[in-house]
């Protein structure tokens, strides 16, 4: 979330930061903010100046005892006793303006980056390189949904029997496929210098809220009722909790993690031909980078972070496209995201595989997550990830411009991981 401070100090900057996003009531959650913080700080001097006045008449009622003037200090003792009854309501009545404050602060998206360009959607974001030539495929050519069942390498139907629609099971070389991309991407984040991390599948409310998935996207997730626990929808959010009430060092920067996990979305009111197979799903693989930095190296950092996935959709040979996302359809944590979409030739359509993000302090600020610099001065770290990369799309991509008539060939990259070249 926002720094309270910076949300008081540059308010103008901040209303046309959030603009960006179309944001219609920007200045009203702003200001909303501001006036409660401004009640937050007058209670809180109200409560301290009635504090120390009555510290202060404690002392004096001895000072009055010693002195023989019972009458006086038996009179002070009365106005304490009533200076405490107002001491308690002014604390209760901080309480409630603190959690109003948090509440208010978290209807507030993250302020777009000076170089977000403004918009409202999709159409808005801006195409900054493309990669690759257009597969040119046969009039016979199958989009994925039908190549696997053509090979029998994943099933629908036996997902909707064991759970429901969006839920595939993988066979045979399909399952060995999907593995082969797993490893695949493990291997070269271990080669760029990130540390893998196996982190739980679920988290508590309290992770969900320190990197923004609640109370944002609550109507997403899976939840687990009788236990309060949310099924992950990226492993963003249970690595970047590793940090959640941390102080680091500056020793210990940067922070550079990679973890393979399933990821769990309902995807409401999904539905329509672009949704078909796998281009969305319940539940799906991916591996996700995630990096802490100091607030200087972030920008630096995301490009870096953006020529990692680059490299993968490379070396598995698809063409792509990187888009610079607008304000209106950037994460509601992000300052600034690219994404990467990659070309499905049968489909003759885009898809996204990788969104990679800088947070800034968003969720630092929310986490608590900082460190002392050379000077000893506490500061917010900046957060970022990365999907590097997303599965099902990949999968999509790799079996509809690899068809063939002979079968589907495996990039070479994956021949070693996969243990075959073709699936046929």
């Amino acid at each position: 979330m926002l720094q309270v401070s910076i949300l008081r100090e540059q308010r103008d900057r901040i209303i046309k930061g959030l603009e960006k996003r179309r944001l219609k009531d920007a200045a009203t959650l702003v200001d909303q903010v501001i006036n409660l913080d401004q009640s937050r700080r007058d209670t809180q001097k109200q409560a301290d100046d009635l504090k120390a006045k009555s510290n202060a008449e404690a002392r004096r009622i001895g000072e009055l005892m010693k002195a023989g003037k019972a009458d006086e200090a038996n009179t002070l003792r009365t106005a304490i006793a009533s200076e405490k009854d107002q001491l308690k309501s002014l604390e209760q009545k901080l309480t409630g303006l603190e959690e109003a404050l948090k509440v208010h602060l978290y209807k507030i998206p993250n302020v777009p980056a000076e170089k977000v360009p403004a918009g409202g959607g999709a159409d808005d974001n801006i195409t900054v390189h493309e990669h690759g030539s257009m597969p040119q495929l046969g009039a016979d050519a199958l989009p994925h949904w039908e190549l696997i069942k053509k090979y029998d390498i994943i099933d629908f139907d036996l997902g909707i029997k064991i759970t429901g629609a969006g839920f595939p099971v993988y066979k045979g070389k399909g399952a060995k496929l999907q593995r082969a991309l797993i490893n695949f991407f493990l291997d070269e984040a271990e080669k760029a210098g990130y540390r893998e991390m196996l982190p739980p599948i679920v988290v508590n409310e309290a992770s969900g809220y320190g990197t923004g998935q609640l109370p944002d996207k609550e109507g997403q997730m899976y939840f687990v009722q009788e236990d309060g626990l949310y099924l992950i929808p990226t492993a963003e959010v249970p690595i970047t909790n590793l940090y959640r009430d941390v102080m680091l060092t500056e020793g210990q920067l940067p922070v550079k993690n990679v973890g393979y996990t399933p990821c769990f979305r309902r995807e409401a009111g999904s539905w329509g031909a672009h949704v078909r197979g796998l281009n969305r799903l319940h539940q799906f693989d991916k591996v996700e980078i995630v990096q802490v930095r100091k607030a200087e190296e972030s920008y630096q950092t995301l490009d870096e972070m953006c020529a990692h996935v680059q490299g993968l959709l490379e070396k598995l040979e698809l063409p792509y496209r990187k888009l610079l996302l607008c304000g209106g359809d950037m994460g509601f944590n992000s300052a600034m995201t690219y994404d990467m979409e990659v070309f499905a030739a049968a489909q003759q359509r885009w898809l996204e595989v990788s969104s990679v993000s800088n947070f800034e302090a968003y969720q630092s600020n929310r986490l608590k997550l900082r460190y002392k610099n050379k000077e000893g001065k506490t500061e917010l770290l900046h957060t970022l990830n990365g999907s590097a990369l997303a599965l099902p799309r990949i999968v999509a991509g790799i079996l509809e411009n690899n068809q063939t008539p002979d079968g589907i060939k495996i990039p070479n990259v994956l021949v070693p991981y996969c243990g075959f070249d073709k699936i046929s």
